[in-house]
Formats: structure tokens, C-alpha cells, sequence
């Protein structure tokens, strides 16, 4: 009888967890509004360039490290732009600060030690452009605002250019 309760007790775990995943996906598939790109935007932003500063230090390998100047460069100009649209698109722009999840890549980049950094630094640069790359494309759609919409749809081919040198890299480590 244990073993009974024990299964139907797994099996409503498991479509509990199914349901709240299709929930979950359901979320993702709404457009993204203008608060949300911003936020996320921002804190994808921020989080290229603390981590790049730190691989433009610690990398070893050279094209490692020129990626990370030119993320610096790139994204530290983006960040600006988006936080001009941001005061225009609204009264006030939404706080400005890096997510959890951003938050916990930089964690993991802080924590790469010696031979590890480069490869650990470039799957966060992998997942963050990824990501980068639909939410940008999902705004340029969806936002409301026109600045918003005008920068995302500007910098969207920025990011996807990031997204090809970081798998490039990335494959030739």
C-alpha cells in the first residue's frame, strides 16, 4: 500500500510539474512588454560587460580577449541607448539592475579559475546572446513604444553578429 501511495504521490508530482511547465511556456510565448524588455535588456547589458571586463583580465586565449573588448565596447554603448529610449518611453524607466539569472552567470564567470575561465566565460557569452537574440527579435515585434521598438529593432543584428563570434569562438575551444 506504501508503494501505492508513493507512486500516485510521484505521479502527481510529475503532472504537476508538466503543468506548471506548459504554463510556463505559455508566459514565454506572450509578447514581451516595454518594462519587460527594458528590464531585461538592461540587466543582459550589465551583465556583458562585468563579465567581459573580467575576461578582458583573465582570459588566456587572444580572441577570447578581443571578444571581451569589443562586448565592452558594444554593450556599454547599447546600455546607454536603451537607457535614453527607456527615459522617453515612459515617466519613470524601471529600476535599472542586473536579474538573478544574469546575477548567477556572473557568479559562475567570478568563480572560472585558469584554464576553465575562457571556456566557462564564453558558454555564459553563448546563453546570454541566445537569449539576447529573442527577446530583442520579440520586442522589435512587440513593444509598444516606438523609441523602444526603434532600438531593438537597431541592435538586433548587433547581438545576432555577437551570437555567431561567441559560437565560433566557443567552437574553436
Amino acid at each position: 500500500m506504501r508503494l501505492l501511495h508513493r507512486f500516485a504521490a510521484a505521479a502527481a508530482l510529475v503532472v504537476a510539474g508538466t503543468a506548471l511547465a506548459a504554463q510556463e511556456k505559455r508566459t514565454d510565448d506572450k509578447p514581451v512588454t516595454d518594462n519587460e524588455f527594458v528590464t531585461k535588456a538592461a540587466s543582459g547589458g550589465m551583465f556583458e560587460v562585468e563579465s567581459s571586463k573580467l575576461a578582458k583580465d583573465m582570459a588566456k586565449n587572444e580572441d577570447v580577449k578581443k571578444f571581451a573588448e569589443k562586448m565592452i565596447q558594444d554593450h556599454e554603448k547599447a546600455n546607454k541607448e536603451l537607457l535614453e529610449a527607456a527615459k522617453k518611453a515612459g515617466p519613470t524607466p524601471p529600476v535599472l539592475k542586473m536579474l538573478d539569472e544574469h546575477e548567477k552567470m556572473l557568479e559562475k564567470v567570478k568563480g572560472a579559475k585558469g584554464g576553465d575561465f575562457d571556456r566557462t566565460y564564453m558558454d555564459t557569452q553563448l546563453t546570454a546572446h541566445k537569449e539576447a537574440v529573442t527577446l530583442f527579435a520579440d520586442a522589435a515585434k512587440s513593444v509598444k513604444d516606438p523609441g523602444l521598438r526603434a532600438f531593438a529593432e537597431k541592435t538586433l543584428p548587433v547581438i545576432k553578429e555577437h551570437y555567431d563570434m561567441a559560437k565560433k569562438i566557443a567552437k574553436e575551444k
